[in-house]
């Protein structure tokens, strides 16, 4: 029988994964098929998995990447410490949690700051990619700070962003799903005329790909990864057979992320560092 896979959020008319993966399985003759499953809750995961006998695996995404975690049988380690999973193996009668955004993120992120030091990093959400953000940025040795809307203790609120804090951070990441279709005209409420030329604006929304974050960034000092087309690739290979040990998933992934890094245009306030944007699926395609 023909194996499925999937991606589980509420909403998802944002989503390329269905387009992506319809058109991956064709052209490499991959007997097997994609859908979106939009779904409020994960309260009745289980019942929506024994349902479908050819599942084989899922992607995660907002919001339910912290609230599938105790619904799984097992997670993996990063994702533990995380707490936070994207993809779901499904493994006869088990779910296998994995967290790949943190790689993604880190490798993508990694030949941006070239070495140099940004200070301290400013994290623009609260929900489960930002906890992947904050444990990627750690790994890197950079000191996060969160934000959301509603302060707490170690949150900080938009409004507390000053001069003070946007000289301490020199790296911005939007986590949220501000700015994101059909909300094209939205951006976090941040003092974009206090950016300098040393400041790195990263946004984890991908549709569209030039945010309103970005673009008042004067489209400078940027760089983000599609997090369903880079990060969605992992669920196809958990559910082949066995599933390949969680090393192997990070040299696919990996290998994404150096794909991305060559084809899209990557600019630090004016400063020209990538060849020509390419389409972005053939970019994927490509490998």
């Amino acid at each position: 029988m023909k194996s499925q896979y999937g991606l589980i959020g509420y909403p998802l008319g944002h989503s390329f994964s269905a387009k992506y993966f319809a058109e991956k399985f064709r052209r490499e003759g991959i007997d097997a098929s994609y859908e979106n499953f939009e779904m409020p809750t994960v309260d009745d995961l289980r019942t929506f998995v024994e349902a479908r006998p050819c599942l084989r695996g899922l992607n995660v995404t907002i919001p339910h990447k912290q609230a599938v975690v105790p619904l799984l049988d097992e997670v993996s380690p990063e994702a533990e410490a995380i707490g936070a999973v994207n993809v779901i193996k499904v493994a006869g009668n088990k779910l296998i949690g994995y967290n790949t955004d943190v790689i993604g993120f880190v490798d993508s992120l990694r030949p941006l700051l070239n070495g140099r030091n940004v200070g301290e990093a400013l994290v623009l959400g609260t929900g489960g990619a930002s906890r992947a953000i904050v444990y990627g940025l750690r790994r890197l040795g950079i000191a996060p700070q969160l934000v959301s809307r509603t302060p707490r203790e170690g949150v900080i609120c938009y409004d507390d962003i000053d001069s003070t804090w946007m000289r301490r951070a020199g790296l911005i990441v939007n986590c949220s799903p501000v700015g994101m279709f059909p909300h094209v005209n939205e951006a976090p409420a941040l003092p974009y005329e206090r950016l300098t030329p040393n400041h790195i604006l990263y946004d984890l929304v991908y549709n569209p790909l030039a945010t309103k974050f970005l673009q008042l960034g004067r489209g400078r000092g940027l760089h983000h990864m599609p997090e369903d087309l880079v990060l969605g690739l992992p669920a196809v290979e958990l559910g082949a057979g066995e599933g390949p040990e969680l090393g192997e998933i990070e040299l696919v992934v990996r290998a994404l992320v150096v794909k991305f890094t060559q084809q899209l245009p990557v600019q630090r306030h004016g400063a020209h560092l990538g060849a020509p944007a390419a389409d972005v699926e053939d970019a994927v395609f490509q490998l």
